[in-house]
């Protein structure tokens, strides 16, 4: 199909808005490069987005996290007939929902950290049960963000209670889970001529306290140590991508994403979390995946650009 004029939409009003402002630009460029009529299209905020999208044939979603994360935007350009890369409203919100993402995952056998939601009830009975079952450390995480966004590692049942009360303070509702031992990884799942499958893995070593590849870590440079592909055992690559992959379509995922997971040192993949719009700045990990395989950034971006089709407006 014709995908021009495209806009590459960027910016936004969550928290992670400098991070799609760099992916934006990136993608802008490489599309330019490729050939295509596309525009970096900067937005504060929704209510700006049906404006930007006049004359726009498809648009390349790069906001991340809050409303162009969550389905919002991917139903909005459905109901403007607008195409898109990547995945559709439902998968989406499925995705930035932590806790319904977690029961799917673990009615389809796939392993996920155990643990449990807290959404306003007493704190002090809730963080006793909470330690008790599940042990120290304790993973605290926002439920609806993403990129590792407001991410704590408690390892004292005395900080916990003042944690979780900032935590919800901030970012409202918060999955309480057990620290998963071992090693932090990720898996690019990339659409190759017509077939999804996963990129070579990511490890990250990071250089924080816990070895937990949180926001600073994501974007800081020099924080931590990028292995691409990760040195494990043939074997243990191929269970570690088959769940990523699985995890890709239990949730309905469709051309790409990126699936985060910590390898136990039982050697089980724990998947973590299913990102719908992976980062593309110089730091991200879907393109280091993909140079792994010699797919330079704009045959990536070009990659993506394929999964985009024009969807019946309701």
């Amino acid at each position: 199909m014709d995908h021009g004029p495209i806009g590459v939409i960027a910016g936004g009003d969550s928290p992670e808005r400098a991070v799609s402002l760099m992916t934006g630009e990136q993608v802008a460029q490489a599309l330019g490069e490729l050939g295509h009529r596309a525009t970096l299209v900067r937005i504060d905020g929704l209510d700006d987005l049906v404006g930007a999208l006049r004359g726009v044939r498809t648009a390349f979603n790069c906001l991340h996290g809050g409303p162009g994360e969550d389905g919002t935007v991917q139903l909005l350009f459905d109901v403007l007939g607008v195409a898109y890369p990547g995945s559709g409203p439902q998968a989406s919100a499925l995705c930035m929902d932590k806790p319904r993402a977690k029961d799917v995952l673990s009615r389809r056998g796939i392993p996920v950290p155990p643990g449990t939601l807290y959404a306003g009830q007493p704190i002090a009975p809730f963080c006793e049960k909470a330690a008790s079952e599940f042990g120290l450390p304790l993973v605290l995480k926002p439920s609806n963000q993403g990129s590792s966004v407001g991410v704590q590692i408690i390892d004292a049942v005395d900080d916990l209670p003042a944690a979780m009360e900032k935590g919800y303070e901030t970012y409202g509702a918060l999955l309480v889970e057990a620290y998963i031992p071992g090693r932090e990884l990720t898996a690019g799942i990339l659409q190759i001529d017509g077939i999804e499958q996963a990129l070579p893995l990511v490890e990250m070593r990071p250089k924080n306290r816990f070895a937990h590849y949180d926001y600073e870590a994501k974007y800081t440079e020099g924080v931590t140590e990028f292995l691409v592909p990760a040195p494990l055992p043939e074997t243990t690559t191929r269970h570690v991508q088959e769940v990523a992959l699985a995890a890709h379509r239990a949730l309905g995922c469709s051309g790409f994403s990126r699936i985060d997971l910590r390898l136990h040192t039982d050697g089980t993949p724990y998947v973590l979390e299913a990102n719908t719009l992976p980062g593309m700045t110089k730091m991200s990990d879907l393109p280091r995946a993909a140079a792994a395989i010699d797919i330079p950034f704009k045959r990536l971006v070009a990659l993506m650009l394929e999964s985009a089709i024009r969807k019946e407006a309701p």
